[in-house]
């Protein structure tokens, strides 16, 4: 694909940022767009490698290798290559709903197993996909799809995140009539309040696709908690099928002295805060500006909390993390087409190290407590560990003796992680759990102890990627409409 000895004649590039000073003055994205040219280029470095494991989209290790939804990838990068837009949209909308998105957010497990990236770096896929669909937005080739004809069938739809847009968008288009329930109040979940805006714009980019679906025929209920404000009995007696897509949402706490410290929230409490904030023009109620920020664990959702504290002007900010550094350079028990477990400096870790002079992750280090005065945070303390077995054999960190450390504090972020999906809604239903919380239900058919009754997404298979949801939206919705019409032409 692309040009036979474009990856022996081009080097790797990607879309110029703005740099961290200015852009932390304002909640926009900060990615610049690629010229043409450029993007042509790097789509001819696309190889004929002959089997892409970029759309392979299974599990090594437990982590993602290739994209979960079999993105053609070598195809719409040959057509960028060729100057193909409109025929690259086209290739990128067979399998992904939302490309907008995931050109934004995804941590990209494509271009983690591109063949290329075995001894130089892969090729710019999540750059030219977001390329692709933000062209066609421009453009004017996205449009209303609004089906021909209707099947008489009802369907709900519980939660407005990545697998539920997926699976409503999926059925409406084979011709139910689809009602989202979503208790925020405003559909989105995930993409609407727990991704800050300067790393997805909300009206910009999630708005205008909710508002094509909405013009599609799929209709939101927002302030709508399922099993509080409407019963989940009343939905089943109401629709001929409902599809759960409630997410993981339970986030993992921290059991140490001084928990109950006034200052100390979990993550999703802050971010939410503030995107609310940043949508009405109102200052957050949990707020960051003037102090010396702790947060507790990594991932994307540390990174955004630092980007965020950053923006409100915090004084400081430490992020903890118990794990150790990685390393800059694949292990050997980290092989392509692994997904590549290396060091590496994400937009929130780039904007502390220019505000503050250095990385703001201390690795191996864990909370004791929480000290306090007059009921307020005022400070962190910690130790470091040492992984390894204990006397029965089980692996885990031990606090490391003469390492304990005092961090003031004035707010401290608990990021580390979802526990599964919330369970009153699960317990009203009755429905069978697997060991992890999660509901139960078949990875083939989506299925749930209940006829009718099908889970997709984080409160199916735990806390997992953007991309994922929506394979599994998409998997769930073809499953229900099979259910419903006896045959499904979804795509499987």
């Amino acid at each position: 694909m692309g040009k036979p000895t474009g990856f022996l004649e081009f080097t790797r590039e990607i879309p110029v940022d703005l740099d961290p000073r200015d852009r932390i003055r304002n909640w926009q994205e900060f990615h610049l767009p690629m010229p043409e040219d450029k993007l042509k280029t790097q789509g001819s470095r696309c190889m004929d490698c002959g089997i892409p494991f970029c759309h392979s989209g299974t599990l090594i290790s437990g982590m993602a290798s290739g994209c979960p939804i079999h993105n053609l990838i070598p195809e719409f990068n040959d057509l960028v290559y060729r100057g193909l837009w409109r025929e690259a949209l086209d290739r990128l909308h067979k399998t992904n709903n939302f490309p907008e998105f995931t050109g934004r957010v995804c941590p990209a497990p494509c271009e983690g197993s591109c063949v290329l990236g075995m001894n130089n770096p892969p090729v710019t896929i999540k750059t030219i996909e977001q390329s692709i669909v933000d062209r066609g937005w421009e453009e004017g080739w996205i449009v209303p799809r609004i089906p021909s004809s209707r099947t008489g069938k009802k369907v709900a739809v519980i939660g407005s995140g990545p697998a539920g847009l997926a699976a409503a968008d999926q059925l409406n288009q084979a011709g139910h009539m689809v009602t989202v329930f979503e208790r925020a109040d405003r559909p989105g979940g995930l993409l609407m309040y727990g991704i800050p805006n300067m790393k997805l714009e909300k009206q910009k980019v999630v708005q205008r696709r909710l508002n094509l679906l909405m013009q599609e025929g799929i209709s939101f209920r927002c302030n709508t908690e399922v099993g509080r404000d409407i019963t989940a009995q009343q939905l089943r007696s109401e629709f001929d099928a409902v599809v759960i897509c409630t997410g993981a949402t339970k986030p993992r706490d921290l059991s140490v002295p001084g928990r109950d410290l006034e200052g100390v929230h979990f993550a999703m409490e802050y971010l939410t805060s503030n995107t609310k904030a940043v949508l009405n023009e109102s200052h957050p109620e949990i707020h960051a500006g003037g102090q010396d920020v702790v947060i507790v664990g990594g991932g994307d959702t540390g990174t955004d909390c630092v980007g965020t504290s950053i923006r409100h002007g915090c004084r400081s900010v430490v992020q903890l993390e118990i794990m150790g550094k990685p390393p800059t350079e694949r292990a050997p028990n980290n092989p392509w087409p692994e997904w590549p477990k290396v060091y590496k400096m994400d937009y929130g870790q780039e904007e502390a190290a220019a505000m503050f002079g250095d990385d703001p992750r201390t690795y191996t280090t864990t909370v004791t407590h929480f000290e306090g005065e007059d009921g307020k945070l005022a400070a962190v303390h910690t130790v470091q560990v040492k992984w390894g077995k204990n006397d029965q054999g089980q692996f885990g960190p031990h606090p490391v003796a003469g390492t304990e450390a005092r961090l003031p504090a004035q707010r401290v972020l608990l990021a580390m992680g979802f526990l599964g999906p919330e369970q009153m809604l699960l317990d009203e239903l009755e429905l069978d759990r697997d060991n992890r919380s999660n509901i139960s239900a078949s990875p083939k058919d989506y299925s749930t102890s209940l006829p009718g009754v099908f889970a997709a997404g984080d409160c199916r298979r735990g806390q997992s990627l953007v991309v994922w949801a929506i394979n599994e939206g998409r998997g769930a919705a073809r499953a229900c409409d099979c259910f419903l019409m006896g045959r499904s032409d979804l795509p499987a």
